[in-house]
């Protein structure tokens, strides 16, 4: 477990910051390919399937949420890579899904970094 907090640091640490508008096609491309656009939108208001809340909150809701949260890169990245509890839910009544899945199979540490650096980056008032 050391290593792997060890490794995720040193990732965190070199991953550079996706945080321009520029990187928009970059970032939603790694997202696509990563399957998380099946459970989050970008914008907040979006409906899940079938009318319901959507399965995971908007990015700019989480941006609004952790932006000025200190540890927030690293929290958020392990959670993508790892998964998050339904017994911790802070979405609750927000979102339709319980918790967030593992994704470790299908993302790379670095590239889980950098997504989340972009979704940190994302401006919450438009």
């Amino acid at each position: 477990m050391k290593r792997s907090l060890l490794s995720l640091s040193l990732v965190l640490l070199t991953a550079p910051a996706w945080a321009a508008p520029a990187d928009d096609e970059a970032a939603l491309k790694l997202a696509t390919g990563s399957g998380c656009m099946a459970c989050h939108h970008i914008e907040p208001g979006a409906k899940g399937p079938n009318g319901l809340p959507p399965i995971g909150p908007a990015w700019r809701d989480v941006s609004a949420k952790y932006k000025s949260v200190k540890g927030a890169q690293q929290q958020l990245t392990a959670t993508v890579l790892a998964g998050s509890s339904p017994y911790e839910s802070h979405w609750k009544d927000k979102v339709s899904g319980l918790a967030m899945p593992p994704n470790k199979v299908a993302i790379s540490s670095a590239d889980a970094a950098q997504l989340v650096s972009w979704i940190l980056a994302l401006d919450v008032k438009k």
